[in-house]
Protein backbone atom coordinates (compact mmCIF):
# COMPACT_ATOMS: atom_id res chain seq x y z
CA UNK A 1 0.00 0.00 0.00
CA UNK A 2 1.18 3.51 -0.83
CA UNK A 3 1.42 5.93 2.12
CA UNK A 4 2.65 9.04 0.26
CA UNK A 5 -0.80 10.68 0.16
CA UNK A 6 -1.22 10.19 3.92
CA UNK A 7 2.28 11.53 4.63
CA UNK A 8 1.73 14.55 2.37
CA UNK A 9 -1.60 15.44 4.00
CA UNK A 10 -0.09 15.17 7.48
CA UNK A 11 2.94 17.26 6.50
CA UNK A 12 0.61 19.89 5.05
CA UNK A 13 -1.25 20.02 8.37
CA UNK A 14 2.03 20.54 10.21
CA UNK A 15 3.17 23.29 7.85
CA UNK A 16 -0.16 25.12 8.23
CA UNK A 17 0.20 24.86 12.02
CA UNK A 18 3.78 26.17 11.86
CA UNK A 19 2.66 29.10 9.65
CA UNK A 20 -0.09 30.00 12.11
CA UNK A 21 2.44 29.95 14.95
CA UNK A 22 4.81 32.22 13.03
CA UNK A 23 2.08 34.85 12.84
CA UNK A 24 1.59 34.90 16.61
CA UNK A 25 3.10 37.92 18.29
CA UNK A 26 5.45 36.59 20.95
CA UNK A 27 6.92 39.87 22.17
CA UNK A 28 9.73 39.64 19.66
CA UNK A 29 9.56 41.45 16.35
CA UNK A 30 8.67 38.88 13.70
CA UNK A 31 7.97 40.07 10.14
CA UNK A 32 5.69 37.03 9.62
CA UNK A 33 2.88 38.82 11.48
CA UNK A 34 2.58 41.09 8.43
CA UNK A 35 1.99 38.15 6.05
CA UNK A 36 -1.79 38.52 6.15
CA UNK A 37 -1.79 42.34 5.95
CA UNK A 38 -2.56 43.53 2.43
CA UNK A 39 -2.84 47.01 0.94
CA UNK A 40 -4.78 48.21 -2.08
CA UNK A 41 -1.95 48.79 -4.55
CA UNK A 42 -3.32 50.08 -7.86
CA UNK A 43 -6.55 48.20 -7.34
CA UNK A 44 -4.91 44.91 -6.34
CA UNK A 45 -4.75 43.54 -2.78
CA UNK A 46 -0.98 43.20 -2.32
CA UNK A 47 1.01 41.88 0.68
CA UNK A 48 3.16 44.56 2.33
CA UNK A 49 6.36 42.54 1.77
CA UNK A 50 5.84 42.93 -2.02
CA UNK A 51 5.71 46.74 -1.95
CA UNK A 52 8.18 47.53 0.84
CA UNK A 53 11.39 46.44 2.49
CA UNK A 54 10.78 44.95 5.93
CA UNK A 55 13.64 44.81 8.40
CA UNK A 56 14.11 44.01 12.08
CA UNK A 57 16.88 46.30 13.36
CA UNK A 58 16.15 45.50 17.04
CA UNK A 59 14.47 42.65 18.90
CA UNK A 60 11.26 44.62 19.44
CA UNK A 61 11.11 46.75 16.29
CA UNK A 62 10.05 46.21 12.67
CA UNK A 63 10.83 48.89 10.11
CA UNK A 64 8.80 49.01 6.90
CA UNK A 65 10.26 51.10 4.10
CA UNK A 66 8.00 51.33 1.03
CA UNK A 67 9.65 51.46 -2.37
CA UNK A 68 6.95 53.88 -3.51
CA UNK A 69 6.51 56.65 -0.90
CA UNK A 70 2.97 57.38 -2.12
CA UNK A 71 1.71 54.19 -0.44
CA UNK A 72 3.04 55.02 3.04
CA UNK A 73 -0.43 56.08 4.25
CA UNK A 74 -2.01 52.95 2.68
CA UNK A 75 0.41 50.71 4.58
CA UNK A 76 -0.24 52.56 7.82
CA UNK A 77 -4.01 52.26 7.31
CA UNK A 78 -3.75 48.54 6.52
CA UNK A 79 -1.76 47.89 9.70
CA UNK A 80 -4.24 49.87 11.79
CA UNK A 81 -7.23 47.94 10.38
CA UNK A 82 -5.51 44.55 10.75
CA UNK A 83 -5.76 42.71 14.06
CA UNK A 84 -2.04 42.53 14.89
CA UNK A 85 -2.54 44.87 17.85
CA UNK A 86 0.33 47.28 17.18
CA UNK A 87 0.05 50.95 16.31
CA UNK A 88 2.31 52.01 13.45
CA UNK A 89 4.60 55.02 13.87
CA UNK A 90 4.90 56.92 10.57
CA UNK A 91 7.72 59.48 10.24
CA UNK A 92 7.10 60.31 6.57
CA UNK A 93 9.81 57.95 5.24
CA UNK A 94 9.36 54.66 7.09
CA UNK A 95 6.82 53.00 9.36
CA UNK A 96 8.04 51.62 12.66
CA UNK A 97 6.21 48.93 14.59
CA UNK A 98 7.37 48.83 18.20
CA UNK A 99 6.46 45.65 20.05
CA UNK A 100 5.59 46.18 23.72
CA UNK A 101 6.87 43.88 26.44
CA UNK A 102 4.40 41.03 27.04
CA UNK A 103 2.92 40.69 30.50
CA UNK A 104 3.03 37.31 32.25
CA UNK A 105 -0.75 37.06 31.96
CA UNK A 106 -0.64 37.72 28.19
CA UNK A 107 2.12 35.13 27.76
CA UNK A 108 0.00 32.48 29.48
CA UNK A 109 -2.96 33.46 27.29
CA UNK A 110 -0.85 33.06 24.14
CA UNK A 111 0.46 29.67 25.32
CA UNK A 112 -3.12 28.54 25.93
CA UNK A 113 -4.03 29.63 22.38
CA UNK A 114 -1.11 27.82 20.77
CA UNK A 115 -1.89 24.65 22.74
CA UNK A 116 -5.44 24.83 21.39
CA UNK A 117 -4.06 25.25 17.86
CA UNK A 118 -1.76 22.26 18.43
CA UNK A 119 -4.73 20.15 19.51
CA UNK A 120 -6.63 21.18 16.36
CA UNK A 121 -3.64 20.15 14.23
CA UNK A 122 -3.48 16.79 16.03
CA UNK A 123 -7.20 16.24 15.40
CA UNK A 124 -6.62 16.96 11.71
CA UNK A 125 -3.75 14.45 11.63
CA UNK A 126 -5.92 11.83 13.33
CA UNK A 127 -8.61 12.47 10.69
CA UNK A 128 -6.02 11.75 7.99
CA UNK A 129 -5.10 8.54 9.85
CA UNK A 130 -8.77 7.52 9.97
CA UNK A 131 -9.12 8.17 6.23
CA UNK A 132 -6.01 6.07 5.56
CA UNK A 133 -7.25 3.16 7.69
CA UNK A 134 -10.69 3.35 6.03
CA UNK A 135 -9.01 3.26 2.63
CA UNK A 136 -6.98 0.20 3.66
CA UNK A 137 -10.14 -1.53 4.94
CA UNK A 138 -11.94 -0.87 1.67
CA UNK A 139 -8.94 -2.29 -0.23
CA UNK A 140 -9.21 -5.43 1.92
CA UNK A 141 -12.96 -5.70 1.32
CA UNK A 142 -12.38 -5.50 -2.42
CA UNK A 143 -9.86 -8.32 -2.08
CA UNK A 144 -6.86 -6.23 -3.16
CA UNK A 145 -4.97 -6.85 0.10
CA UNK A 146 -5.03 -9.65 2.67
CA UNK A 147 -6.00 -9.33 6.31
CA UNK A 148 -2.32 -9.48 7.32
CA UNK A 149 -1.52 -6.68 4.89
CA UNK A 150 -4.41 -4.68 6.39
CA UNK A 151 -2.94 -5.09 9.88
CA UNK A 152 0.48 -4.11 8.54
CA UNK A 153 -1.02 -1.04 6.83
CA UNK A 154 -2.81 -0.01 10.04
CA UNK A 155 0.45 -0.35 11.99
CA UNK A 156 2.38 1.68 9.40
CA UNK A 157 -0.29 4.42 9.32
CA UNK A 158 -0.19 4.57 13.12
CA UNK A 159 3.62 4.96 13.04
CA UNK A 160 3.31 7.84 10.55
CA UNK A 161 0.62 9.43 12.75
CA UNK A 162 2.71 9.10 15.92
CA UNK A 163 5.74 10.66 14.18
CA UNK A 164 3.68 13.65 12.98
CA UNK A 165 1.98 14.20 16.33
CA UNK A 166 5.43 14.12 17.92
CA UNK A 167 6.52 16.80 15.43
CA UNK A 168 3.56 19.02 16.44
CA UNK A 169 4.47 18.56 20.12
CA UNK A 170 8.07 19.52 19.33
CA UNK A 171 7.01 22.69 17.45
CA UNK A 172 4.62 23.58 20.30
CA UNK A 173 7.31 23.06 22.92
CA UNK A 174 9.75 25.35 21.07
CA UNK A 175 7.16 28.11 20.60
CA UNK A 176 6.11 27.83 24.24
CA UNK A 177 9.74 28.27 25.35
CA UNK A 178 10.10 31.25 23.02
CA UNK A 179 6.99 32.95 24.42
CA UNK A 180 7.76 32.32 28.07
CA UNK A 181 11.43 33.35 27.82
CA UNK A 182 11.08 36.65 25.92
Amino acid sequence: MDYTNIKERMEKTISVYAEKLAEIRAGRANPAILNKVKIDYYGTPTPINQVAGISVPEARLIVIQPWDMSILKEIEKAILTSDIGINPNNDGKVIRLAFPELTEERRKEIVKDIKKMAEEAKVAIRAVRRDGVDMAKSEQKEGNITEDELKQAETEIQKITDKNIEEIDHILENKEKEIMSV
